[in-house]
């Protein structure tokens, strides 16, 4: 008789018998929690940050205030100490106090009339004032010109004009700005003045200085001639007073002089 060898037992694989046991003996798989690293970290980091701040302020607080650096300027202007009295300089008089001459009624500063002329009879003339809707539709971006002149706190308009030598027409007009952050009155004239040079919206020329205006200018405009028209003349001259701003205007249909258009921008200057 053949001896029998002794075989031992092959066990099967542990997968083959996680798969033959059945689905409820199966052990439940541990899921591993996801973002908690990430919290952990993104916490650390902000610590990180405000224990950072909080030693640089530390660090600065403790350290001693740098001394500026010494002015450039040896002496102020004005005295130390205030003057004794019986010295103080004299208030200046309603005369010399532009701010006193212009917070009165702006109509008793226009230029007068020339002898013989006529008053126009044209509506805001009669008054000789007008509001900020009033005068900005005089321009013809009426919309624009209202915000932009009461952004530069408008406070009121004084105007008049006239008629003379028939076919002559003049008018003056002041516009005053309140004291507000911007310097409304410079900032106008400065719109006016940017557009003159310009031939078809403008003079066509830079015009000339008027003096003793600080910037101040008259234009003479090129001849403006139209089939069936007799021939257009016009003279503009503009400066800024303070918080003023004065805009004069020439048309005629006979030649208009320099001379006429300065003469007439001094002595509105004058009255300022």
């Amino acid at each position: 008789m053949e001896a029998q060898q002794d075989v031992p037992d092959q066990q099967e694989p542990e997968e083959s018998q996680e798969a033959a046991a059945p689905a409820g003996d199966r052990p439940a798989r541990r899921v591993r929690p996801r973002g908690r690293t990430t919290l952990i970290i993104a916490a650390a980091a902000v610590l990180g940050i405000v224990g950072g701040t909080a030693t640089g302020y530390t660090v600065q607080a403790e350290r001693p205030p740098t001394p500026l650096p010494a002015l450039a300027q040896t002496g102020l202007a004005y005295p130390a100490k205030a003057l004794p009295e019986g010295k103080e300089p004299e208030p200046l008089s309603a005369k010399d106090d532009r701010r006193v001459r212009t917070d009165g009624d702006l109509r008793k500063l226009l230029v007068s009339k020339p002898a013989g002329a006529r008053v126009s009879d044209e509506e805001w003339v009669k008054d000789g004032r007008a509001d900020l809707t009033s005068y900005a539709l005089d321009f013809d971006s009426e919309g624009y010109m209202f915000g932009e002149l009461a952004a530069w706190d408008f406070r009121r308009f004084a105007g008049t004009a006239w008629e003379q030598d028939a076919n002559r027409w003049v008018s003056v007009r002041l516009v005053q700005f309140g004291a507000g952050p911007v310097a409304g009155a410079a900032e106008h004239a400065d719109g006016q003045f940017s557009y003159m040079p310009d031939d078809e919206e403008g003079a066509g020329n830079n015009g000339d200085a008027l003096k003793g205006s600080g910037n101040g200018r008259y234009y003479v405009y090129k001849v403006d001639r139209k089939a069936g028209y007799l021939p257009g003349y016009r003279a503009r001259a503009l400066f800024q007073r303070g918080d003023i701003m004065a805009d004069i205007h020439v048309f005629d249909t006979k030649p208009i002089s320099k001379k006429d258009i300065r003469v007439l921008a001094e002595r509105q200057l004058g009255r300022l």
